[in-house]
């Protein structure tokens, strides 16, 4: 798709969300109330003691599907399931440059996500939250993240390039 044209197409959804729900995009909030729902329901007791969890309880218990964030998650899943149908581009596989394994690529991939995971909760919001969200509320925060965040990405990417190429 063109680049621009993609990013109108998500900024018309950023602001839809700001409109209709009153809230920006971001992808880690779906799994905390994940997290928060499927502790609720294996440890009420240690759950109802800590105020992130609080809300799952009583007669108020809800499922993880009451947060819009999650649905969006799905929806997303959804999405790029049906793009890459559309393109053709649907197939099993590994993506990897020629001189790392499967499962190196895949334990890389993990451990990624993994630190990504644990960085979204320490800076309070994911790389979409804070990058789509935060910057388009012109947050300082989120702009002195994504410009760290991209140079970090420059800076890194000497150290993997080999594995690609």
């Amino acid at each position: 798709m063109n680049p621009y044209l993609a990013g109108v197409g998500i900024g018309l959804v950023l602001l839809g969300a700001f409109v209709i729900m009153g809230r920006g995009l971001g992808a880690s909030g779906a799994f905390s109330s994940a997290a928060a729902a499927g502790m609720a329901s294996v440890a009420p007791e240690r759950a109802a003691t800590l105020e992130p969890y609080a809300a799952y309880l009583g007669d108020e218990r809800r499922g993880p599907l009451s947060d819009w964030l999650v649905i969006e998650i799905l929806g997303v899943t959804i999405g790029g399931f049906v793009s890459a149908w559309g393109a053709g581009r649907l197939r099993r596989g590994v993506e990897k440059g020629p001189r790392v394994s499967n499962r190196a690529r895949l334990l890389y991939a993990f451990g990624g996500g993994t630190i990504m995971g644990v960085g979204a909760k320490l800076a309070r919001g994911c790389t979409s939250g804070q990058a789509l969200t935060g910057g388009a509320l012109l947050s300082v925060g989120s702009w002195i993240f994504i410009i760290a965040a991209f140079a970090a990405a420059y800076a890194a990417s000497p150290l993997f390039r080999r594995q690609w190429t």
